[in-house]
C-alpha cells in the first residue's frame, strides 16, 4: 500500500459512517467466495507474526503486573487508607483505583507521547495507520514497548477483576471488555496493526484515569467520619469532565477516526471481518457503558451525590452500617449519628454540620 502524506481526508459524520462502512463490509463479504476454516487457516499461517520469547514476555509482565500491584496495595495503598481514616467500605475499594490510576496516567502519557510528539499521524490523519503496511513488517520499538506494557496489563486485569477487585454490576462485562482488548492487542500485533492500536488505547485509557480520581475523592471526601469540601468539589468536577470526555473520546472520535479507518479505508486486508468485529464489540460495550453515565448524571442531579452507580447497594449499605457501628463514640465536640432518611443528598443542620446519608458530620475543607 503506498504512502499518500499530504491525502488527509476530513472526519466523517456518522451517517457517513454507518453508509460507507455497511456498504463496504456487504461488498467484501460477497467478493469473499473462498471464506472459511481453510482460507482462516492458511491466513493465519502465512500473516500471523508472533515469537515465542514475546509470547513468553506477555506472560511475564503480566505475573509481574499482579505482584507490583500486590505489593504496592500492601506497602503504600492500605497504609494511605488507613492513615486517611477512610470508612471501611471505602479503604476496601481504594487501593483498585490507586492502582488504576497509576497504571492509566502512566500508560496514557505514553501513548499521548506516540501520538502528539513523535512523527506518527495516526491521530490527525486516521487512514495513515495502514500506510505502507505489510505482512510481517517489523513494529518500531518505542510501539512495541506500548503493546508489551498494555497487553501484559490487560492479561493481568482479566485475573484482577475476577480475583483482586471488588465485584460490580458490571464486572462480568469488564471480564468480557478485557478479553476482547487483550484479543484486538494480540490480534493486531500479530497482523501488524499496531498503529490502529496505539491509537484506539489512546482513546480509551484517559477515561479510567479520570474515573479513578473521581472515585478517591469520592472516598476521600468522607474520611475520618468528616466532610471535606475540597475532595466533594474535585470528585464532581472528574465527574463532569468524565461524561463529557467518555462521550468525546470512545462514542465521536471513536468510531468516527479508527472504524471509519479500519471499515471503509481499507477493506482488503487479512481478517478484515474479524477485526472490525472486535472493534464494533468494543463499541457496543462503550454504548453500554454510556448508559451507566447518564444514570449516574441523573442521580446526581437529584441527589446531589457522587457514587458508583455499578456497585451493589445491599452490600455497601451493609458495609456502611457496620462501620458506623464501629465508630467510636466521642466527645462534646464530636459528630452525633442520626436515623437514616430517605435524601441521599447533602444538607446544612442548625449546628452548622453537614449532613450526609443521614450521618452528621463536621464540614472541612
Amino acid at each position: 500500500m503506498g504512502a499518500h502524506p499530504g491525502d488527509v481526508e476530513p472526519m466523517p459524520g456518522y451517517i457517513e459512517l454507518i453508509n460507507r462502512a455497511s456498504g463496504v463490509m456487504l461488498k467484501s463479504w460477497r467478493d469473499c467466495s473462498q471464506c472459511g476454516v481453510e482460507l482462516t487457516t492458511r491466513t493465519l499461517v502465512d500473516h500471523a507474526y508472533i515469537t515465542w520469547t514475546e509470547i513468553a514476555l506477555f506472560f511475564f509482565c503480566a505475573f509481574l503486573w499482579t505482584q507490583i500491584r500486590r505489593g504496592l496495595t500492601e506497602s503504600l495503598f492500605k497504609p494511605l487508607a488507613r492513615w486517611c481514616k477512610l470508612l471501611p467500605k471505602d479503604a476496601a475499594k481504594m487501593p483498585e483505583s490507586a492502582w488504576k490510576l497509576v497504571f492509566y496516567t502512566m500508560s496514557w502519557c505514553y501513548s499521548t507521547y506516540l501520538l502528539f510528539f513523535t512523527s506518527y499521524p495516526f491521530f490527525h490523519n486516521p487512514r495513515s495507520v495502514f500506510y505502507n503496511w505489510k505482512s510481517g513488517m517489523s513494529v518500531p520499538i518505542d510501539i512495541a514497548i506500548a503493546y508489551l506494557i498494555q497487553g501484559s496489563f490487560y492479561g493481568h486485569s482479566i485475573y484482577a477483576t475476577v480475583y483482586m477487585d471488588s465485584w460490580r454490576k458490571d464486572s462480568a462485562v469488564m471480564v468480557v471488555h478485557h478479553i476482547i482488548t487483550l484479543a484486538l492487542i494480540c490480534f493486531s500485533y500479530a497482523f501488524r496493526y499496531h498503529n490502529v492500536g496505539i491509537l484506539v488505547l489512546f482513546l480509551h485509557d484517559v477515561n479510567d484515569i479520570q474515573l479513578e480520581f473521581t472515585k478517591l475523592n469520592v472516598y476521600l471526601k468522607s474520611r475520618g467520619g468528616g466532610y471535606f469540601l475540597l475532595n466533594d468539589v474535585l470528585a464532581n468536577m472528574g465527574s463532569v469532565s468524565f461524561s463529557i470526555t467518555w462521550f468525546w473520546f470512545r462514542l465521536y472520535w471513536f468510531p468516527l477516526k479508527v472504524l471509519y479507518a479500519t471499515c471503509v479505508s481499507v477493506p482488503n486486508i487479512p481478517f478484515y471481518f474479524f477485526f472490525n468485529i472486535l472493534l464494533l464489540c468494543l463499541l457496543l460495550m462503550n454504548i453500554y457503558w454510556f448508559l451507566f453515565i447518564v444514570i449516574f448524571v441523573v442521580k446526581l442531579l437529584k441527589m446531589k451525590e457522587v457514587n458508583d452507580v455499578r456497585e451493589y447497594e445491599e452490600e455497601d449499605g451493609s458495609k456502611a452500617a457496620a462501620g458506623l457501628l464501629r465508630k467510636p463514640q466521642a466527645a462534646a465536640t464530636s459528630r452525633d449519628s442520626e436515623q437514616p432518611n430517605d435524601d441521599a443528598g447533602h444538607h446544612i443542620s442548625d449546628d452548622r454540620k453537614h449532613v450526609q446519608n443521614g450521618v452528621t458530620k463536621e464540614k472541612r475543607l
